[in-house]
């Protein structure tokens, strides 16, 4: 019965306690695992995060490393494509084309556009550098650096660009790389040929000469002695000879001998006063007049000479005279070239006063007009002192006439400074601007 009534026992204040207290405990129970749950997720996420930090710290040296060892081969695979690819141009420069297949095979085998990136990295590079990469030296480059501060004598340049052209394949280097075909390309005997319609049968030397100046290659290659020749047997036919006597080239005996420029005209100015007749309003007054015309003639390779006399300014005249068949009023006759004096026989026929002579012939009218006149001139060809062969003096000037009666008569003129002044050249750039028959 003791027992039984001990169990029985409660402890508290009464019933009312017991709920409070059971109901505090199931709360601190739903915190503490609230909180556990919590606890546990943050434990998760940050091994998770060692985790995935660890895997990336052994696995990105590996990748790094990879990496570097494929640019490594990349970069050796296109040294060595590169190298062939420049064998194989090499051989294909040489004539041999087999050789050159099989380098720029295995070329491409190693890189499939080892072409293209050649283009790519020669592009917009200097001819300097291209050289340095393909050689891997700066040795000619300075040798040619020096030569070109030591000083040149006469008759030592040509001499000197020969020897450094002896060097390279091509006549010229282009300093900057093109897609198009540049003018190095073609061969010597097409450059000369081009330069034979740059002189073209009206002997424009001075192009020539421009040419020259453009670089090295150029300037050897209108140097060559067959053009010059050439130009001296235009000049003076049978006369020139078989070799340049006394000169120590055909270009020095085409510049310094006595000869005719033909990319101009020679001008001569007269003037003169003439009296004025007296005003019918004042007996006293007597005027003068100050009267200018110009004299100009034309000078072509093969002989041909064009003689106008006009009061027109030469700006007005020079353009008339571009063509060998101009039209009246200028004169077409021949000349002839003999030391430094140049002979011209011009002649004169009016078509017009010959058909009147026929009408009034059957009239049975007078015979008034001269049918035909032949002008004989003979000019000394003088040299200034900065030009030379620019001057063309008087020696000699008459007129042979012939009349429609049959009658002739000569009359030779008194050369007088005043009244026949020296033709002086001027050059006129429309002469040159065309080129229809090259030089032969």
């Amino acid at each position: 019965n003791f027992q039984i009534e001990t169990s029985n026992i409660t402890f508290g204040n009464g019933p009312n306690e017991s709920s409070t207290d059971s109901s505090n405990e199931g709360e601190d129970q739903d915190e503490s695992s609230s909180s556990f749950t919590q606890e546990r997720d943050v434990e998760d996420v940050l091994s998770s995060f060692r985790e995935k930090w660890q895997k990336e710290l052994q696995i990105s040296p590996k990748k790094t490393i990879s990496d570097a060892v494929k640019q490594e081969q990349d970069h050796d695979f296109e040294t060595k494509a590169k190298a062939l690819f420049m064998n194989g141009v090499e051989m294909e420069k040489a004539g041999k084309l087999y050789e050159a297949i099989q380098f720029y095979r295995r070329a491409v085998q190693l890189v499939p556009d080892i072409e293209f990136r050649l283009d790519n990295i020669t592009k917009n590079k200097p001819v300097r550098e291209r050289k340095l990469s393909e050689d891997g030296s700066d040795k000619s480059e300075e040798n040619d650096d020096s030569d070109d501060d030591d000083e040149i004598r006469e008759g030592e340049l040509l001499q000197r660009i020969q020897k450094k052209l002896g060097k390279v394949s091509a006549i010229c280097i282009p300093k900057i790389e093109q897609k198009t075909t540049h003018i190095s390309v073609l061969p010597m005997e097409m450059i000369l040929y081009i330069l034979r319609w740059v002189a073209s049968a009206d002997l424009d030397l001075r192009s020539l000469e421009m040419f020259s100046m453009v670089c090295r290659g150029f300037y050897l290659c209108a140097r060559d002695s067959e053009v010059w020749r050439l130009a001296c047997l235009r000049v003076w036919g049978l006369n020139c000879g078989s070799s340049p006597y006394n000169y120590l080239s055909w270009r020095q005996m085409f510049i310094e001998r006595t000869r005719l420029h033909f990319n101009g005209c020679y001008i001569g100015k007269t003037t003169y006063i003439r009296h004025g007749e007296n005003s019918f309003q004042d007996q006293f007054y007597r005027p003068w007049h100050l009267v200018a015309y110009y004299r100009y003639l034309r000078f072509f390779p093969e002989g041909i000479v064009l003689v106008l006399t006009s009061s027109e300014e030469p700006a007005q005249c020079v353009s008339q005279m571009k063509y060998r068949n101009a039209r009246s009023p200028i004169l077409r006759g021949y000349y002839r070239l003999k030391d430094d004096k140049v002979t011209l026989v011009v002649q004169r026929q009016d078509n017009k006063h010959l058909q009147a002579f026929k009408k009034t012939k059957r009239r049975g009218g007078d015979l008034r007009e001269t049918a035909e006149q032949t002008f004989h001139m003979e000019l000394q060809i003088k040299s200034s002192n900065k030009k030379r062969h620019v001057q063309l003096v008087w020696t000699h000037y008459s007129v042979f006439t012939r009349t429609l009666k049959g009658d002739e008569s000569t009359c030779n003129f008194d050369l007088v400074s005043n009244r026949f002044p020296p033709f002086w050249f001027s050059r006129v750039k429309s002469y040159t601007s065309e080129s229809e028959s090259p030089l032969q």
